[in-house]
Formats: structure tokens, C-alpha cells, sequence
């Protein structure tokens, strides 16, 4: 059994992440990878476990945000209609 590199929990499905810079995560629930893994958005501080928004390099939850930040983008949309 391996332990939770967040909670220190032990637990028999615990699973690896291997991210592209090589490394190797180990993790009992989505919830804590997530806690570890996830970028967090530059305008309201929220973990981003969607598509996110990212602009020249920053990230984003959303394009409200995008658009808020003085980093985002005016031009960021969620959703672009097609007419």
C-alpha cells in the first residue's frame, strides 16, 4: 500500500500521476491530486479542473477572469458561437 504525498493516508487503491517533466505522484483520492496538481486561477485563486483559460502563459478558470486580470485577455471567451 502506498501513502498519499497529501494526506499521508494509506490506502490500498491509492494510484500514480506521472507528469511530463518525469515526475511521479502518488495519491489516494482525485481530490488531493487535484489539491497538488491543478493550476491555480491568477485572478480569483481557484483550482482550474476544466479547461481553463490560458493566455501568454497564465491561467485561468474562466474568461471572465481572463478578462478581469490585468494579465488576461479582453478577447477570452468561454464560448464562441458560430452563427
Amino acid at each position: 500500500m502506498d501513502v498519499c504525498e497529501v494526506c499521508g493516508n494509506t490506502y490500498d487503491q491509492s494510484f500514480e500521476i506521472h507528469t511530463r517533466d518525469g515526475a511521479k505522484h502518488t495519491f489516494d483520492s482525485f481530490e488531493c491530486a487535484i489539491h497538488q496538481l491543478a493550476p491555480i486561477c491568477e485572478h480569483c485563486r481557484c483550482r482550474v479542473i476544466g479547461h481553463g483559460v490560458e493566455v501568454d502563459g497564465h491561467f485561468f478558470c474562466c474568461a471572465h477572469c481572463s478578462r478581469q486580470s490585468s494579465v488576461g485577455s479582453e478577447k477570452a471567451r468561454d464560448k464562441v458561437s458560430t452563427g
